[in-house]
């Protein structure tokens, strides 16, 4: 029955999950070959002696060595390039990132630019709007004076019997020095009027023009706050993110702080106890302490020497006990004994 991952390889050709029917052919012929399978030596071959053996083991390790040597130059050699490369992939971000600072001022002053342009050209729009209107005013009142030529001429004709009824008032009155001052100031008076019309019209006129400019203005001051709102709203998103990550590694740092705080409280209370166990080691010698508790390796070599010395003390004592026999009251006698040493070291 085949197993649940075959073997395909080891040391032999062929497939050995198969049946011990079929795999006859393939045991055969992976005997005969000599590349997977080594043959072992007769059993009155002298073989390969120590020496042999030793001189091949130190040419594989010389050609380890050897390959050794040249993946550690291999390995410098890449550290060496990617460290390049690292710096280069640093310089080009540098410069992509005043790139993309230079790129979005540019966008930013065209579009700047573009703004005020088509305000200019709304302007200018307007205002040759507002010319041509005063052009077809003007060739409207040049057509319609020409029309008022014609027509006084006629006027003119038709009353000219009225002239001299003109000339007899003017004779006759005070005011009029001739006729012409007489029909001069009716005509001033007349052209006042139109003047007068004519001027209401355009006052008229640059009144809805300016309603209309003030509406454009207000819609373009509503469009530029707009924009500043989306500005600040995505300068808020940014910081509340930059006071996320703050929030992240000041937790970090609190917990890196906690654990050099409880490190520094271990390592303490290790030396407290390896120098308290160095006073107990010698009040027991009944000697006073010549290490202070900053000379911790001294202090250890010391607690090493006198645990060695009490591990041969108990195993001497375990022999002596293996060899004597003890009566029950020098047992009693010496386990009391001990419990005193035990009870005078503890204390």
């Amino acid at each position: 029955m085949p197993r649940l991952k075959p073997t395909t390889k080891v040391d032999v050709i062929g497939n050995l999950d198969l049946s011990p029917e079929k795999a006859v052919g393939d045991y055969i012929e992976s005997k005969q070959q000599k590349e997977f399978f080594v043959k072992p030596p007769n059993w009155d071959s002298a073989g390969d002696s120590i020496e042999l053996l030793y001189i091949r083991n130190e040419r594989e390790h010389a050609a380890m060595m050897r390959l050794q040597d040249e993946m550690l130059a291999n390995a410098k050699t890449q550290a060496a390039g990617n460290a390049a490369r690292i710096r280069k992939l640093y310089k080009i971000h540098a410069n992509l990132r005043k790139r993309f600072i230079e790129v979005n001022n540019f966008i930013k002053d065209c579009s700047d630019k573009k703004r005020i342009a088509e305000k200019k050209v709304a302007e200018e729009t307007a205002m040759h709007k507002e010319l041509r209107e005063k052009i077809a005013q003007y060739k409207t009142s040049i057509e319609e004076l020409t029309h008022f030529r014609d027509v006084l001429k006629a006027t003119v004709k038709e009353f000219e019997p009225y002239e001299k009824v003109l000339e007899e008032v003017v004779e006759k009155s005070d005011i009029f020095e001739s006729v012409k001052d007489c029909m001069d100031r009716c005509d001033a008076l007349m052209l006042a009027q139109v003047e007068i019309s004519r001027l209401e019209q355009e006052k008229l006129q640059e009144i809805e023009e300016m309603r209309k400019r003030m509406v454009k203005l207000t819609n373009e001051a509503a469009l530029t706050v707009l924009g500043l709102k989306n500005d600040l709203a995505e300068l808020e998103r940014s910081y509340n993110e930059a006071r996320a990550e703050c929030s992240k590694w000041e937790k970090i740092m609190a917990n890196a702080k906690d654990t050099v705080a409880t490190h520094d409280l271990n390592k303490d209370r290790a030396l407290d106890g390896i120098h308290y166990m160095y006073r107990l080691l010698c009040k027991r010698r009944n000697m006073d302490p010549l290490y202070q508790r900053n000379e911790i390796e001294k202090q250890l070599d010391y607690i090493k020497d006198e645990i060695e010395l009490l591990i041969e003390v108990n195993k001497e004592c375990a022999k002596q006990q293996d060899k004597w026999k003890l009566s029950p009251k020098a047992k009693s006698e010496k386990l009391g004994k001990q419990k005193k040493e035990s009870f005078e070291t503890k204390t």
